[in-house]
């Protein structure tokens, strides 16, 4: 199969939209995102308002104070941002800025997709068409054969095999996409392998062709809430995803629900109901999930929407006029009844603009001074929730 992933523009270079960031936005970008408290939203929050990274770390300390914040936010230093990018470099990786061309279109249409990704091997395979495979870690040897079975087939059709580098079915997928190209997401940074014992796979992957990607720093070590995280770039990146052998309560069903947010078709293999590694497959079903049997369902399904236009949020065309003005900062009794209405159950933003009767624009001020102040918390589907 030929098909590639659609740009958003007809103007566009081969691998997407926008143009290539200099080194020096790069190094504000990264700065930016290795700051304390910032997050992939609250980034595109910042960019919006203050139209520059660099404009955005200036304000930085301000509006953590004007959130609540006691002590000073810790910004990351020019020195650490740019040994972090000389490091990668050296090894061979690079960095890529959502709104580069070489960055994914699927990934690029999430709202809160990584503002920046750091990647080894070869960057072209993320801007070629992907299906995603995710499943247990303890799968069966059954399921572990299935799995291989159909990534073959599915990556023989044209499609690169992306999964999250876990054992059992992500390992499995990983392998089966070794010879046509492979992208493994992970949840810590570059530096660190995990599992360990799949350091070999890593180096098979680079070496065929395929990348491994992250969004957090080299040596970063990956904890527990990381693996949601990475999820979000599987599902993000994919058409599709595919479900083998799930729990009930498993991180690959917060993978199909992210991918189901997302637009992406879920694809679920129906397992025995007296095995707990099927009870998560067998409820994706009953909720609407595809069922599949073979690789052919796959294809079949995934066809129609290879033509499909992927609409990213956010331009992050930086904007470098020396016309720059700031937003006017919020009244304390706007964060007052913002606050009010926030609870520590994710509560939807656009029912809380309406209770607090505030504008999107003083709203994202004020998203942004409690975000940075670490007093919130914010979640997909555009909800937030108090810390």
């Amino acid at each position: 199969m030929s098909a590639k992933p659609p740009s958003s523009s007809t103007q566009a270079p081969k691998l997407g939209s926008g143009i290539p960031f200099s080194r020096q936005q790069k190094i504000d970008w990264l700065r930016l995102i290795r700051s304390e408290n910032v997050g992939p939203r609250t980034f595109y929050d910042l960019i919006d308002n203050f139209q520059t990274a660099s404009n955005a770390m200036a304000a930085l300390p301000e509006l953590a104070k004007r959130g609540g914040r006691r002590s000073r936010i810790k910004v990351c230093s020019l020195e650490d941002a740019e040994t972090e990018l000389q490091t990668l470099e050296q090894r061979g990786g690079s960095m890529i800025c959502r709104g580069e061309p070489a960055y994914p279109a699927t990934l690029r249409s999430i709202d809160d997709a990584p503002p920046i990704l750091s990647v080894m091997g070869n960057p072209d395979i993320l801007c070629e068409p992907q299906v995603a495979f995710v499943g247990a870690r303890n799968a069966s040897l059954a399921g572990i054969k299935f799995t291989g079975h159909l990534a073959e087939e599915v990556a023989a059709a044209g499609y690169a095999i992306t999964s999250g580098l876990a054992r059992g079915i992500d390992t499995a997928a990983h392998k089966a996409g070794l010879e046509t190209g492979t992208v493994a997401v992970f949840a810590g940074g570059l530096n660190v392998t995990y599992p360990p014992e799949n350091g070999p796979l890593v180096e098979a992957i680079i070496e065929k062709g395929g990348a491994i990607i992250a969004e957090m720093p080299l040596a970063w070590q990956p904890r527990a809430q990381d693996f949601p995280r990475r999820n979000r770039i599987v599902a993000g990146l994919a058409h599709g995803l595919v479900v083998i052998e799930a729990a009930r309560r498993s991180g690959s069903l917060i993978s199909a629900r992210l991918a189901n947010e997302y637009g992406r078709t879920v694809f679920a293999v129906p397992g025995s109901p007296l095995d707990p590694r099927s009870e998560g497959t067998n409820l994706l079903i009953q909720q609407g999930a595809t069922l599949i049997t073979s690789a052919q369902d796959i294809l079949d399904a995934i066809a129609p929407s290879m033509g499909e236009e992927f609409q990213g949020s956010y331009s992050l065309l930086e904007d470098e006029s020396d016309g720059f003005e700031a937003k006017a900062e919020p009244q304390q009794s706007d964060r007052e009844r913002f606050i009010s209405a926030l609870d520590h159950t994710p509560m939807d933003l656009d029912e809380l603009m309406r209770f607090a009767q505030l504008d999107p624009a003083t709203t994202h001020i004020i998203l942004i001074e409690l975000q940075l102040a670490g007093r919130i918390e914010r979640h997909s589907g555009n909800k937030v929730s108090l810390i």
